[in-house]
Parts: C-alpha cells; sequence; structure tokens
C-alpha cells in the first residue's frame, strides 16, 4: 500500500500590523513542529504592505530569534488565494501564474488584518479549512471594549474599564479624563485591537494619562482604559477544541522589568523581564476557579481551535477577573500557549497536528450543511 499524501498546510504570518515580527516569530516555532511525515509546508508571508510573498523555510527557520532583526524576503515571488473553491472543492494558491493546491491554511498572524477576522472571512470564501476561530470569534476577540461587554453580559467577572473612541478625545478630552477619574489608579491604557503589549502604558498618575490616551491612539481609533488591580497574579490558561474544549495546567507570568507590567519590551526584549512559572504555584481549589472561568471565556466569545485566556487571581480576596483572550497566541520561543501544552502533556509536534486536525474536522462539518431549500 501506498503511504497517504501528505497534506499541504499553508502557514501564513507577517500582516499588517503592529504585532508583524512577533508573527514571524511564531511562524518560525509552528514551521519547525510539523510532522514532515503528514505536512508539506508552503510560507506564504504577508508584508506591511498587504503583499503576499512565498517565503523559503531555511530563511525562516535561520532568522534572528529578536523581533528587532525579523525580515520577510521581500524580493519574493508574489502569492495569491483563488476567493473561491474549485470545480472539485479545492482551495489554491497562485504562485507566478501557476495554481499550486493547497488543503488546509494555518494563520500564524497577530493583530489586525491577521487576527481579527479579516484572513478569516477570505479563506472563508476561498473554501479553505484554516486552524482557529472563525470570523466572529476572531473579530470578537480582537476587539477588548466588544469581547468585555460580551463577557459582562454573561456575568463573567472583569475590572473597570473605561472605552474612548477617537473622536470623543479630539472634541473634548476634558470630559474623557474626568470619565476616567472614577478609575482606581493604577491604569493600563490599550488600543482596543492589538496585542504583545504594543500601545499599552501602565499610568500611575492622572496627570499622565493624556499622554498614554495619545499613545495607544496612535495605534487605534477606540482604546480601553482599565483599573489596574492591586496585589493581582497574571495567570494564563491555553485551551484547545472546538465544541468540546479542554484546557491546559495553569501558568503565571512574574514581571520584574521597568515598564512595572508585561510590556512588549519586558515579553519579546529584556530576556529578564519576566519569568514564567509553570504550573504555576496554585491551590486545588484555586487551579479549578482559573480553569473553569478560561473555558467559559473561550465558549461566550465564540472561539475555536485555540485560545490562551489572561486572567487576574488577587492575592487578597482570591477572587478570579478575565483580562482577556487571544485567539492566535503567541507560538514563540518563550510564548505561553505551547509551554503550557507541553507542560500538561502535549508536545509542540502533537499539539501543531491536533490544531491542524481540527481546523480540517470543522470545515467537513461546515461541508455537510444546505446551502439551498
Amino acid at each position: 500500500m501506498s503511504a497517504p499524501r501528505k497534506l499541504r498546510v499553508a502557514v501564513l504570518f507577517g500582516g499588517r500590523s503592529a504585532e508583524h515580527e512577533i508573527s514571524l516569530l511564531s511562524a518560525r516555532n509552528v514551521v519547525e513542529a510539523l510532522d514532515r511525515d503528514r505536512f508539506d509546508p508552503v510560507l506564504v508571508g504577508i508584508d506591511k504592505a498587504g503583499r503576499w510573498l512565498l517565503q523559503e523555510e531555511a530563511l525562516l527557520l535561520g532568522a534572528s530569534r529578536d523581533p528587532r532583526l525579523a525580515r520577510l524576503n521581500q524580493s519574493a515571488p508574489d502569492v495569491a488565494l483563488l476567493a473561491h473553491p474549485g470545480t472539485a472543492g479545492e482551495a489554491a494558491l497562485t504562485v507566478g501564474g501557476a495554481s499550486q493546491a493547497i488543503d488546509v491554511v494555518f494563520p500564524v498572524l497577530h493583530g489586525p488584518m491577521g487576527e481579527d477576522g479579516a484572513v478569516q472571512g477570505l479563506l472563508e470564501l476561498a473554501g479553505v479549512p484554516y486552524v482557529g476561530s472563525g470570523v466572529l470569534g476572531s473579530a470578537v476577540g480582537m476587539d477588548k471594549d466588544v469581547m468585555k461587554r460580551l463577557l459582562a453580559q454573561d456575568e463573567l467577572p472583569l475590572v473597570p474599564y473605561e472605552t474612548v473612541r477617537r473622536l470623543a478625545w479630539e472634541r473634548d478630552p476634558s470630559e474623557v479624563l474626568a470619565r476616567c477619574e472614577r478609575l482606581v489608579l493604577p491604569l493600563f491604557v490599550k488600543p482596543a485591537n492589538l496585542g504583545s503589549s504594543v500601545g499599552v502604558t501602565k499610568v500611575k498618575t492622572y496627570e499622565a494619562l493624556a499622554d498614554a490616551i495619545s499613545l495607544a491612539f496612535a495605534y487605534d481609533s477606540k482604546i480601553v482604559i482599565e483599573q489596574g488591580v492591586e496585589g493581582v497574579r497574571e495567570i494564563e490558561c491555553a485551551v484547545l477544541g472546538d465544541e468540546e474544549p479542554i484546557v491546559s495546567i495553569p501558568g503565571e507570568i512574574v514581571v520584574d522589568h521597568p515598564d512595572g507590567f508585561y510590556s512588549y519590551a519586558a515579553k519579546y526584549i529584556d530576556e529578564r523581564g519576566a519569568t514564567t512559572r509553570v504550573p504555576a504555584d496554585l491551590n486545588e481549589a484555586e487551579t479549578r476557579a482559573v480553569q473553569l472561568l478560561a473555558l467559559r471565556t473561550f465558549r461566550v466569545l465564540e472561539a475555536s481551535g485555540l485560545a490562551r485566556i489572561d486572567l487576574f487571581l488577587s492575592k487578597k480576596t482570591g477572587e478570579v477577573y478575565v483580562n482577556e483572550i487571544n485567539t492566535l497566541p503567541g507560538f514563540t520561543s518563550i510564548s505561553m500557549y505551547p509551554k503550557l501544552w507541553e507542560a500538561s502533556g502535549v508536545p509542540p509536534r502533537e499539539l501543531v497536528s491536533r490544531l491542524i486536525d481540527l481546523a480540517l474536522a470543522r470545515a467537513e462539518r461546515r461541508r455537510k450543511l444546505k446551502t439551498s431549500t
């Protein structure tokens, strides 16, 4: 008997967001973890202008692990995704005018135009299975304001916050600042649709709030201003699955960086900026509480495939709060999502294979749905 045909996996990375470089580091680890007995990768980098470019595996795997040095090969051939399935239902890429069939897409994209439902909508139109949440789950998971509204509607615990739009800030900044005075310092000012702590500032005085707001608006037209909770532990759980998701053991982030929080620099630049503890030092009741809240968050926000749920655990009261969901969490060498699953008994190769299998199974279920009356 001949060996089963290998599945062609198009790995998308880069993108048009401020998290472009982190995406390249994540893609490197996903490609390294692919089971080459089952999968053949097709590497597609998306540059900051939105061009899709065929990338060489040797270049990606040999690239620097410093995000400041991560680059795409800009002289590579252009790639396009056919906007509709072929006559036999297959999806394909065109490279230099020639068509190449693909079986599944693994979007290793972070931030807007990648994690927010935009690329997911394109993949739906093309009829190609893809890893991760669908259009709805991706969109609401990316937008911190909408995410919080949905979580609040389902009565999940959140820290107090304010949402501010650019027009309101430009028209009457004093009104916005007055509105934020109900929040107790310190405050965290964040772009609503970005990750990796890009554009985030920890504000210790109300006098510093205006500058932090201006910085966040450089990255998004809507921002959230959250009340910090002193004396909390930053706990993270990884979720894997679709209709019956499972949750990893919890991990903890311990920050030791001048920024005073888990900033971009603490994550990716300063090697000693933060320490990850996997598993987190929690008792049985605390572990169960954060795991259940992570699963509830995943379901409420219509997530699928994978997500990392970030939580706060009060040292004083034991209360747990949802911070946010990441529907395409980092896969870099320091990222918590693969670390948590490895500690839970799912090594990277198995994890990537299971994510692809989940994508294929979901696509098969959708293919069985009626499209006419």
